[in-house]
């Protein structure tokens, strides 16, 4: 037999039974861990309740009461007979980074970010994520509402043009929530002076949370 016809069986055959051998590891390696597909995503989590001997080296410690839990990439901790266990996070503890994979739904306005089972509500006043119960989500879309009123502010930090439809609408919920007073509802009503007084520190609140965020304001 030709030399080279030789080496391609051979060579065939070795692809073949390395697919044979790496297959069945590839689902094992997933066999026992929480496939997340809401929202389109696509990403395996650690199950809840699986023991783990050691934590990820990047994890955070994050105190909530008299708990302490240990947070990485999304998946939450407890110390554990033997290691640590995964569990679900409480609600109302506060993290400062989001989850590398995670997604932007928008409720009513409302912007909920979602990892691993998990909602994510930014809290300016905090300057952190709160995690928040499940919202009814039948109605949710991951396009943003229309945009505020007209803020000019560059983005020092390269924020993407998502990112700052994002941040804007966020602190203006803030602003809002903060001077009980909202550009976009109808002021017709209301006196010209309190209006205006009203809207200066509206502005004067949307300026701060965009500083907060990284952008210059004019």
């Amino acid at each position: 037999m030709n030399p080279s016809v030789r080496f391609r069986k051979a060579y065939t055959a070795v692809v073949l039974l390395i697919g044979m051998a790496t297959a069945p590891c590839t689902f094992a390696q997933h066999e026992h861990d929480f496939h997340d597909t809401r929202y389109h995503l696509d990403h395996y989590y650690p199950a809840r309740g699986t023991i783990r001997r050691a934590l990820p080296g990047d994890r955070m410690i994050i105190n909530h009461g008299r708990d302490r839990f240990f947070y990485s990439g999304g998946v939450w901790y407890r110390p554990a007979v033997g290691g640590y266990v995964v569990v679900p996070p409480p609600y109302h503890v506060f993290v400062p980074v989001l989850p590398p994979l995670h997604t932007t739904i928008w409720i009513g306005g409302v912007p909920y970010d979602y990892a691993n089972d998990t909602y994510y509500v930014w809290r300016p006043d905090q300057g952190q994520y709160e995690v928040v119960p499940p919202p009814d989500d039948s109605a949710a879309t991951t396009q943003p509402p229309p945009s505020t009123p007209d803020v000019f502010s560059y983005p020092k930090n390269g924020q993407s043009d998502a990112q700052q439809s994002q941040d804007k609408f966020e602190c203006h919920q803030w602003a809002v929530a903060q001077t009980g007073f909202d550009p976009i509802q109808d002021t017709s009503g209301v006196p010209l002076a309190q209006s205006a007084a009203e809207r200066m520190d509206y502005q004067r609140a949307m300026d701060a949370c965009l500083e907060g965020r990284g952008y210059a304001v004019k």
